[in-house]
């Protein structure tokens, strides 16, 4: 079973302060042992980048790049896939739901995962089923 990785997770992982961190640090050790394939898209992966780099520096971005994004598939997101994301957005009309959100959301239902690792509520929202 694939599990999505949302920006979320990635980044309560590397940041200690965060709230989610000892959880998300449970379930990267979780998925890392039982070999759980992971995918994310490149959207998320500017998004987790320029997160990083400007909440916890340059070193962040050194540790996702280096030891977190080698683990996952990165599903590079098409003209089509980038014009559905905009359509979800608009027609949604929520401030605080993201293009890369709605992205995601198509990038998962396009590769059939159902599972989405991350603390995000759009999620859930969306039918997805969310760990931890």
């Amino acid at each position: 079973m694939t599990v999505f990785v949302d920006t979320s997770a990635i980044y309560a992982g590397l940041d200690q302060d965060d709230i989610n961190h000892a959880k998300a640090k449970a379930a990267w050790t979780t998925l890392t042992e039982e070999a759980t394939p992971l995918l994310t898209n490149n959207y998320v992966v500017l998004e987790t980048i320029a997160l990083l780099q400007n909440r916890l520096g340059v070193a962040a971005v050194r540790t996702f790049h280096e030891d977190i994004q080698p683990l996952l598939e990165v599903a590079w997101i098409s003209e089509h896939e980038h014009r559905t994301g905009i359509a979800a957005v608009l027609a949604a009309g929520r401030k605080k739901l993201s293009l890369v959100d709605c992205v995601s959301f198509e990038t998962m239902r396009a590769r059939g995962v159902r599972t989405v690792f991350c603390f995000d509520a759009h999620f859930a929202e969306q039918g997805f089923n969310v760990k931890p």
